[in-house]
């Protein structure tokens, strides 16, 4: 068991029978009355977020999760089909836990998976990943207006915003955890 003390950003804990990431937390020292510490936790699962405050040197429960790299393989309904990379296991993750990762993973990508003993918990992709365009509308000649995108297809079925310049076929980087274009890859 740990205290209020050892609370950081990234932190997984267990409360009420289930696992919360410390998003944001923030240790207040009022001139009256015990320290606290305003937290706000991520519920793993189901990915909403709570607000909580914990009395100064109260005891938490952290909870360790093995993270293993593992590529992914194929979708199989709504079961999306890993192999791990160190013992060639193959693990079939539920579409709830990959979540909004799912419009952004390519066959054979690498994606870091974090277990609760055996259980899958998180999958997270890197924060930028390169993907090819299939379809776009070619942008009008002369139309060199600031800021206006058009929407384009990625190669995994994700629709992101990119400027009118870009075209059918270029690879560009896309941010994972906002979706959108950021430039084209290199």
């Amino acid at each position: 068991m740990a205290t209020t003390a050892d609370i950081r950003n990234g932190l997984v804990i267990g409360m009420d029978g289930q696992l919360f990431t410390v998003v944001e937390f923030l240790h207040v020292k009022p001139g009256k009355g015990g320290a606290f510490v305003r937290t706000k936790l991520k519920n793993v699962i189901t990915g909403r977020v709570l607000d909580k405050t914990f009395r100064s040197g109260e005891k938490i429960e952290v909870v360790k999760l093995e993270d293993r790299e593992m590529q992914y393989l194929y979708r199989e309904n709504d079961t999306f089909v890993f192999m791990d990379q160190e013992t060639f296991e193959q693990l079939n993750i539920p579409g709830e836990v990959v979540g909004d990762n799912a419009k952004f993973m390519k066959e054979g990508e690498v994606v870091k998976v974090y277990l609760h003993g055996e259980k899958p918990i998180i999958t997270e992709l890197p924060n930028f990943i390169n993907l090819k365009i299939v379809a776009c509308e070619p942008g009008l000649k002369g139309d060199t207006v600031s800021n206006v995108t058009k929407p384009a297809t990625l190669e995994t079925g994700a629709v992101v915003q990119v400027p009118l310049f870009i075209e059918n076929g270029e690879v560009i980087r896309v941010d994972v955890r906002s979706g959108q274009y950021l430039e084209r890859a290199k």
